[in-house]
């Protein structure tokens, strides 16, 4: 049971990223006065994507064609390890906040290197500056993870959320709060969007990751698209579960499976909805402002350890 149970949680994610995205993008479309194209417009594009041949760049190495791949791996090891719909799993050992960080490094770092590898001067920018976003960002989440894992004694995910599940007033404490806002923001640079970069934009003044996805096209493409949906919705399933950890099952039961997979879809899309509200009424952050709000969530992530030591 606790091997279907990761099963299960897979494959959840794998079919909720697409429609997660496909969903934000309609709330933004019918905020903004428009019709929009449906919340499985995200899971038609990538349908179309993955019956067309891939075309590689001219001077290009292996280094382009392996990037989707890593990126996708990443992300799906994140599910697979994550406690997203169940704390009890046969991967719990695995499920650490130091090996979440890696992973998602290690995709950005992909990209990054396959945006040089084409050897132009979109793809550079482009990883130069994804690079330098991680390079704020991943600090912060170790420092908010810290905090949470202070109390607990271990920085094992599955740990954390249980004990916020046993001590629901921990979840209100100064340490946990103040690490909520700081991984909030680096939830939204992680996930590339805004005030950080403009996912719907092709504007070479302002891309992050669309400028190291532009020689991309038709698997590879479609690859890099899915993976981008699935980090979002790993990325704002792991807010949810370390800072509303109700819902999520304690056990392999069928009853707590099923409670745990509902729960975990409304509070992603309850997040999905309030993220594309705000992108709506906020504009995309000057490139040279960015270090300076990731340094507001780098000082709320050290308050958050400050408080985990000295406040209650």
């Amino acid at each position: 049971m606790r091997t279907l149970g990761v099963v299960l949680q897979v494959v959840l994610l794998i079919v909720l990223a697409p429609y997660l995205v496909g969903l934000m993008r309609q709330v933004r479309a019918v905020m903004e006065g428009r019709a929009g194209a449906g919340v499985g417009q995200p899971w038609r594009d990538l349908c179309k994507l993955f019956r067309k041949e891939p075309i590689s760049p001219a001077g290009s190495s292996w280094v382009f064609a392996a990037a989707p791949a890593v990126l996708v791996s990443t992300s799906l090891v994140i599910a697979a390890v994550g406690p997203f719909v169940a704390t009890v799993s046969p991967l719990d050992g695995v499920a650490d906040l130091f090996a979440v960080v890696a992973l998602l490094l290690l995709g950005t770092v992909a990209l990054a290197l396959a945006g040089l590898d084409t050897g132009t001067a979109f793809g550079g920018m482009g990883a130069s500056r994804e690079i330098t976003v991680a390079a704020l960002a991943e600090p912060t989440i170790l420092l908010a993870g810290f905090a949470l894992s202070a109390r607990v004694g271990s920085t094992n995910l599955a740990a954390i959320v249980e004990r916020g599940q046993q001590a629901p007033g921990a979840v209100l404490s100064p340490a946990w709060l103040l690490a909520a806002v700081a991984l909030a923001v680096v939830v939204i640079a992680e996930a590339g969007r805004l005030p950080v970069d403009n996912p719907s934009t092709h504007l070479e003044l302002t891309m992050i990751h669309e400028a190291m996805v532009l020689e991309y096209s038709g698997r590879d493409l479609a690859l890099v698209e899915f993976a981008s949906a699935l980090r979002l919705t790993v990325l704002l399933g792991l807010w949810s579960s370390l800072f509303l950890p109700w819902g999520v099952a304690t056990s392999v039961s069928p009853p707590a499976l099923l409670i745990g997979v509902v729960a975990f879809a409304v509070k992603v899309a309850v997040l999905g909805v309030v993220l594309a509200t705000g992108e709506v009424f906020m504009a995309k952050l000057r490139l040279f402002r960015v270090p300076e709000l990731l340094a507001g969530s780098f000082l709320f992530g050290l308050l958050a350890v400050s408080s985990s030591f000295f406040l209650a």
